[in-house]
């Protein structure tokens, strides 16, 4: 991502963050709309889920700028997320989400300059978060 990218994304994100509570809520309801089998591996009361994932995205996009300092949390979240029941196929879905919930939650501010920015910032986090999760297995001690 080129600083310019990991501006917008954090300029944008801090016009979502006041709108947290009610666009993790679009999130999910859109999320459980277009892939209703992931359902199943969520709590009944999402309450705590949104926040988690909104705090887990404030993180995300703070550290932008110095990816070093997520990543041990992002593989430790992938890790979790496959004893949950979550698959690879499952992260595009959640992209396509995400970028559906931002641009509903920004209107207007959704350029298409801004759209790559996310999908850039994504693509870098599930990419490393795929490969955390189900990349290579350990070789057997020879």
């Amino acid at each position: 991502m080129t600083p310019e990218q990991i501006a917008l994304v954090q300029q944008s994100f801090s016009k979502v963050a006041p709108i947290s509570e009610a666009a993790s809520q679009l999130f999910y309801d859109r999320l459980f709309e277009v892939a209703p089998s992931v359902r199943a591996m969520f709590p009944e009361d999402m309450t705590e889920q949104r926040k988690k994932l909104m705090g887990m995205l404030a993180a995300v996009v703070s550290g932008l700028s110095n990816l070093e300092t997520i990543l041990p949390a992002a593989s430790a979240l992938a890790k979790r997320h496959v004893a949950y029941g979550a698959k690879a196929e499952h992260y595009p879905v959640v992209g396509a989400t995400l970028l559906w919930t931002l641009e509903k939650g920004l209107g207007e501010a959704w350029t298409p300059e801004l759209a790559a920015a996310w999908t850039d910032a994504y693509g870098v986090l599930s990419g490393y978060m795929i490969s955390e999760a189900y990349g290579a297995q350990p070789q057997a001690a020879e």
